[in-house]
């Protein structure tokens, strides 16, 4: 939904549902890194958290109503975060989000630890309050690398979440690392960590990981954002 070109333009349109204190944490990271913010929270006085600086949209409204989603720019968005208080509306936001618009980069906090991996199966990753911080959340929206999971202390190499076109799905994992020349030593598969061998295969929903120095990050995203080259 727009996402490849905006990204090209260095910067992304990202909704976020709730202006507590993860919603505006997150909305002015995203902000102070040069990307477009709107804010969605039934309650006008939760804005003020945004402080006097915010130049983002700010929308009075449930994050689930369509009619608030659009006011807030969600058919041009290229990712949705729902951090409100509440689990089901978190979750509800979420799947409107994604099955009536199209978002496919989308994230839910989720305070029921027990029902993570629910929601996990219906394609929603979800970040438990017991482990939130602002940055995880924001590694799940902004997959390009900005957000390093992790960076050896050169600086030269990271660990960076990449998302992956639909048509490398079925593929073992063993050959798409030989055709991009680079390891992607680990996945998330339904909200748990695996570490792929030979015939692992990449499933639809996993959340993939690649080792990459860092003049190649580019190159990788590009290259498992498009269909793989047929041979």
């Amino acid at each position: 939904m727009g996402a490849t070109a905006t990204q090209e333009r260095g910067h992304v349109h990202i909704v976020i549902m709730g202006c507590g204190r993860v919603g505006s944490s997150l909305a002015i990271l995203l902000e102070k890194r040069g990307h477009d913010v709107s804010v969605i929270d039934i309650d006008d006085n939760a804005f003020r958290r945004l402080g006097p600086d915010f130049k983002g949209r700010t929308v009075k409204g449930v994050g689930f109503d369509r009619s608030v989603l659009e006011k807030a720019g969600v058919r041009e968005a290229d990712g949705f975060a729902a951090v409100s208080s509440g689990d089901n509306s978190n979750v509800l936001a979420a799947r409107v989000v994604r099955e009536e618009f199209g978002i496919d980069n989308v994230v839910a906090r989720i305070y029921d630890q027990g029902r993570a991996e629910v929601y996990e199966r219906l394609g929603i990753p979800t970040v438990a309050t017991v482990r939130w911080a602002a940055d995880q959340v924001l590694r799940s929206l902004m997959p390009e690398g900005s957000e390093p999971a992790w960076r050896d202390p050169s600086g030269q190499v990271r660990l960076i979440r990449v998302n992956t076109h639909t048509d490398w799905v079925g593929m073992k994992i063993s050959t798409i690392q030989d055709r991009i020349h680079t390891p992607l030593p680990f996945l998330l598969r339904f909200g748990q960590g695996m570490v792929p061998d030979d015939a692992t295969l990449l499933q639809d929903g996993d959340v993939v990981y690649a080792a990459v120095e860092v003049e190649r990050i580019t190159e990788i995203e590009g290259l498992l954002a498009k269909p793989p080259v047929k041979r």
